[in-house]
């Protein structure tokens, strides 16, 4: 850990003293040299740090060192942070021409000899804080030469991580006979051994496997259709009735409840169980306080017969406590199957030669594994990296083996692995420490966290967010992360880390991360001589508790995320909390559910925390935002997703040149973007945009669509608003606003206005041909569209679309022209106000069946919704080839399916109709006229009820 923060320190000098001075530039007395000093000092130090890092296991002195180099370190970046600032609020707002350029993250000590009294004393007390900085930095250089540590070549740049060489284990080895007990007790009724709720246990030591066993049973196809329903809570330490008991609500009922009273939780979970037959798995249960227990206990046994409860745990007091009888107690895995287990990873993309020559020394490796999967599994993702025998051999021969630190057995492949990582993806690992055990870690948030403490690379232009995604991968395929959830397009969203995996980060980065979970009436300090010194810090509020004020006290904070229910952070505690924590880089006062309506102001003293880089103030009350705010000039994300109340943005919105990210969905209050927005040319999101040319007052607003000419970084989503608005078609085309923006992957127009904008209007059809994007746009979503047709040159030009929405296009019969999207997917229909819609293309001769002219040859999603007044579906030579799933819900007037849909569609297996229609008696099952036309269909829902087959598997 301190290698990783002493290398982040030493970058930033290096951009210092590598810079061109000028000649008019003059030094402030002698800073120059006290800057080479503390450079030379830092790279004598990090040129032992690896040796002194493994080091540090055994001898505690070495670890006080490191401990006294990283605060040396963080305070260091807080020095050339400062400096940087204040260089660039010079720039920003314009009293300082000579200033470097923005993209000079870190600028020299030097000033210009333009610059005013105010900025020679700022220069000179920057002067003396690398001074004093030296002084210490002098001690702790003297000192490592006591501890004679050999030099070490650490690992510089991360090696790229294709996707593919993530291992995602579907399969547990081993324990068959423990998976066929664990299976038949989940499925057993006749509860012979206990007339009560039986409790079934898994009982082994950190890292045997124990929830990856009980995540088997879990989803056995034979437990699933056995229960009614299944909850999964991860307990931990300590147990925490309410946060448990909102944890089976939420599982039972897919919402969380607003009850404070425990009471209140354990009645609605009675409630929800009642008359049913469920499985609730408590994972990695600790607490031997058999009261706790008992309350759930008693309402729990509410279900049906033949309910079940199942637990994890190290501890066999505990199981015997909550009442298990004949625990399942798992022992270490046999040679065999823990050679199973490591090659599935270490061999995983190599030759059958390669494996065999590395197979003795394998074995031996494996045989340090002491039998745990987890290690097996974290040496085996190590090695699967290292091609030769020497570097397997290195490993084997390595002293961490002798290390008893954490779990017995395990630490060694973590650190050993863990060595391995380069400097900037240790720091990004140790991150992961402040997040409590069992958190879903969003993957896209951690990576703006990295950012937001400099992790990822200093200069502003540098994509950051690619470097953090690689960081993330790197992790994931070294068995880091676990438990990967993905979205639709397959691409990992969130993770989580192992129980032992987190005790190891914390291990490692001891005293600068704490997590802290609140309750209503809980009396234990939140500041403890563990954590006076805490630089991250995550804070867990649970409904009824107090905001611990004393965290105001940790004043080298650098990280500060609040996790809490809604109504719990009031407003005057802001003002206190930005005053003392000055320190910040990342601050998080977003709720966990519902909105806050406790914070409805953002302080001005909000401009003292002059690097932050990261403020989340999503699902606020707040109305407006404090001018101050745009001092910010460090800042890179801010997100006021959700605040629906906001009305206005600052004026100064221009001034953050650093901002990256813009998140302002779901903003319903704001009507239009501020002046300036087009300065913010680092951009790569911005959720919303609103077109404000028709706005009787522009002072405040950017007027037009021009203004995101220069947002050629924008990617991901763009959603652009109030299109009816816009006057001059002729220059939104002239400017081609979206064509250079080759990372959008997800459009959406939506064509209403500042009032009615219900009639139709053709001039809509001239501004979305002027709307062009970049062709390599997947998704596109269009709303209140009032043109006729689609037929626009741009659109048949998007070769990779895999998704069109079309929501309120009232007057749009002709859907013909996008058949010709070569790669449509899916196709969504809302709200239709046309009694005829023409999916057809008319041809005089025989329908051609070459591929080149078959229409809407990919598709295979096609819904239809709310469309009243539909009648006629004109069908023409059209065959769907792809389709799979056809939906229409509430459509009353259509009076029948095309007869080619049904006879082309030979791959359809889901056909679904919502609401009350014609179409539901003409294709009734038995009776309907038309039933046959549609009986090979395997999967017929009507009105939520299936005629036949049942809903298709998630994919």
């Amino acid at each position: 850990m301190a290698d990783a923060i002493v290398n982040l320190a030493l970058e930033q000098l290096l951009q210092i003293t590598t810079q061109k001075i000028g000649e008019e530039v003059r030094l402030v007395g002698n800073v120059k040299n006290e800057v080479e000093k503390l450079r030379s000092n830092l790279e004598a130090i990090q040129a032992v740090l690896l040796d002194a890092e493994e080091r540090q296991m055994k001898d505690k002195a070495v670890r006080r060192w490191l401990d006294q180099l990283k605060d040396t370190s963080y305070d260091m970046e807080d020095v050339l942070d400062e400096w940087n600032t204040e260089i660039m609020k010079l720039q920003v707002e314009g009293d300082l021409e000579d200033a470097p350029a923005p993209k000079q993250k870190v600028p020299s000590f030097f000033l210009c000899s333009c610059f005013g009294i105010k900025q020679v004393v700022l220069r000179r007390d920057i002067a003396q804080k690398i001074k004093e900085l030296n002084e210490k930095l002098d001690i702790i250089a003297k000192e490592k030469d006591r501890y004679n540590f050999n030099d070490t070549k650490s690992i510089e740049t991360p090696e790229r991580v294709r996707t593919t060489s993530l291992v995602d284990v579907a399969e547990i080895y081993g324990r068959e006979s423990e998976k066929k007990s664990l299976v038949s007790k989940l499925l057993d009724e006749r509860n012979e051994e206990q007339k009560d709720l039986p409790v079934i246990s898994l009982i082994g030591m950190g890292g045997i496997g124990k929830t990856t066993l009980a995540q088997l049973a879990y989803n056995n196809d034979k437990v699933k259709s056995h229960f009614d329903t299944r909850v999964w809570v991860c307990v931990s330490d300590p147990f925490d009735e309410f946060r448990v008991a909102k944890a089976i609500i939420e599982g039972l009922t897919s919402r969380n409840d607003n009850l404070i009273e425990l009471e209140s939780l354990l009645q609605r979970i009675q409630e929800c169980i009642s008359g049913k037959k469920f499985l609730l798995v408590l994972d990695d249960v600790w607490s031997e306080n058999y009261d706790k227990w008992k309350q759930f206990y008693y309402c729990l046994k509410n279900g049906s017969h033949g309910s079940k409860v199942l637990i994890t745990t190290r501890k066999d007091t505990v199981a015997s406590i909550m009442g298990s009888v004949d625990p399942i107690i798992m022992e270490k895995l046999s040679e065999k199957e823990c050679w199973s287990v490591f090659t599935q990873f270490a061999f995983s993309g190599r030759l059958l030669k390669e494996c065999e020559k590395l197979e003795e020394i394998g074995r031996e490796i494996v045989a340090q594994c002491k039998g745990l999967p987890l290690a097996a599994k974290t040496i085996g993702s190590l090695l699967r990296f290292k091609r030769t025998r020497d570097e397997w051999q290195r490993i084997l021969d390595s002293e961490i083996w002798e290390s008893e630190e954490i779990e017995k057995g395990l630490l060694s492949p973590l650190m050993l692995s863990y060595n391995d990582l380069s400097p900037m993806i240790r720091r990004c690992f140790s991150y992961c420490a402040i997040f409590p055990k069992d958190h879903n870690i969003n993957k896209d948030h951690l990576i703006k966290l990295w950012m937001a403490q400099g992790y990822l690379g200093l200069e502003k232009d540098k994509e950051m967010e690619i470097i953090g995604q690689e960081c993330f991968d790197h992790l994931a395929s070294r068995s880091f992360f676990q438990e990967f959830q993905k979205d639709e397009d397959k691409r990992i969203i969130s993770c989580k880390m192992h129980d032992i995996v987190h005790d190891f980060a914390q291990f490692l980065s001891k005293g600068e991360y704490f997590t802290v979970e609140i309750n209503k009436d809980s009396k234990e300090p939140v500041i403890s001589s563990s954590n006076e010194k805490a630089r991250h810090s995550m804070l867990k509020l649970n409904s009824g508790a107090t905001f611990p004020i004393s965290i105001c006290s940790l004043k080298s904070l650098r990280s500060l995320l609040i996790g809490c229910d809604k109504y719990l952070v009031p407003n005057d505690v802001l003002p206190n909390l930005i005053g003392e924590l000055t320190c910040l880089r990342a601050l998080d006062l977003s709720p966990r559910y519902g909105i806050s309506n406790l914070i409805t102001e953002i302080p001005k003293e909000v401009k003292k925390l002059i690097h932050l880089k990261y403020l989340n103030l999503s699902r606020l009350d707040v109305k407006k935002l404090p001018e101050t705010l745009c001092e910010l000039y460090n800042l890179q994300t801010l997100d006021i997703t959700l605040c629906s109340r906001l009305k206005e943005l600052p004026q100064g919105m221009g001034k953050l040149i650093n901002l990256r990210h813009f998140f302002n969905r779901g903003t319903l209050s704001l009507s239009y973007m501020p002046r300036g927005i087009e300065k913010l040319t680092c951009l790569r999101t911005l959720s919303q945009f609103w077109e404000n040319s028709s706005s009787s007052d522009n002072s405040k607003a950017c007027s037009t669509l021009a203004c995101l000419k220069d947002l050629k970084h924008l990617r991901g989503e763009l959603y652009i608003r109030r299109l009816g608005n816009v006057t001059n078609v002729s220059e939104v085309k002239r400017m081609q606003i979206l064509s250079n923006k080759e990372h959008l992957f997800n459009l959406k127009l939506e064509f209403d206005q500042d009032g009615e904008g219900e009639r139709k209007n053709d001039d809509d059809e001239l501004l979305l041909e002027a709307l062009q994007p970049h062709p390599k746009l997947e998704k596109l979503h269009i709303n209140y569209y009032r043109g006729s047709t689609f037929y626009s040159d741009w659109i048949m030009s998007l070769t990779g679309l895999r998704e069109l929405s079309l929501r309120h296009c009232r007057y749009c019969m002709h859907l013909s022209p996008l058949g010709k999207l070569p790669s449509l997917e899916s196709l969504r229909i809302y709200d239709m106000r046309v009694k005829k819609l023409v999916m057809g293309i008319e041809s005089d001769g025989a329908f051609s069946s070459s591929t080149s002219v078959i229409p809407f040859r990919k598709l295979k999603v096609l819904e239809f919704w709310h469309s009243y007044e539909w009648e006629e579906w004109d069908y023409g030579n059209t065959i769907l080839p792809c389709l799979a799933s056809l939906s229409i819900y509430h459509c009353h007037k259509l009076r029948a399916l095309p007869d080619g849909l049904l006879q082309g569609a030979k791959n359809l297996q889901h056909f679904e109709i919502i609401g009350r229609n014609l179409l539901e008696e003409r294709y009734r099952k038995g009776t309907g006229e038309d039933w046959q036309k549609i009986s090979h269909i395997p999967n017929i829902n009507f009105n939520r009820s299936y005629l036949q087959g049942g809903p298709l598997p998630l994919c």
